[in-house]
């Protein structure tokens, strides 16, 4: 396994501390995690352009979509690029701003309870197997690090902001995703 978990940080990650974060309120247990995809400009990959949005250092002028994004502040614990490598911006034991308006199973505010994961890709492009393979291993590490965290508690954004977010997508494999959670091989 490549990645292991010290202190809320995952070693094995490349760590670079976004601003756009917080302390969870107190006694919070973390038992939610919420699988994102994301890509600047949208729908293309491999730039800086998700890092600099999460550390509040884009450039605006660079990309018309940009005028969009610029006041907003967001952040999530990792993002996993095309290659499979993984950048983790903000502590799993603080709060992430990724979730935004949300409710999961009658609870609101999403971001006080979860884990976000971002997956670089678009609603309509297939990730590939090294987001998968580097996916399975960190999901694998939350589920012993976090007891309250099941894998009947992992949903997409979409799932819980209906009607305002469509990601990971109808291209995420849910059912590869689970299934590879318990399977010893990958």
């Amino acid at each position: 396994m490549r990645f292991s978990l010290d202190k809320h940080v995952l070693s094995g990650a490349r760590f670079v501390e976004s601003p756009n974060q917080s302390e969870r309120p107190p006694g919070i247990t973390i038992d939610l995690l919420v699988i994102h995809n994301i890509s600047l400009p949208p729908g293309e990959f491999g730039s800086q352009c998700v890092q600099d949005f999460f550390c509040n250092e884009l450039d605006c002028s660079i990309h018309p979509f940009f005028s969009e994004i610029e006041d907003l502040k967001v952040s999530s614990h990792l993002f996993i690029d095309r290659r499979g490598s993984v950048t983790q911006f903000v502590p799993f034991d603080r709060k992430a701003w990724h979730a935004g308006e949300s409710n999961f199973a009658g609870r609101e505010n999403c971001n006080e309870f979860s884990i976000g994961i971002e997956l670089e890709g678009t609603d309509n492009d297939e990730f590939t197997p090294d987001q998968y393979q580097s996916l399975v291993e960190v999901t694998r590490l939350l589920l012993q690090a976090y007891p309250q965290l099941t894998t009947d508690r992992i949903v997409g954004h979409s799932d819980i902001a209906p009607g305002r977010k469509t990601d990971p997508g109808p291209c995420f494999n849910w059912e590869f995703y689970q299934s590879a959670l318990t399977d010893k091989q990958i």
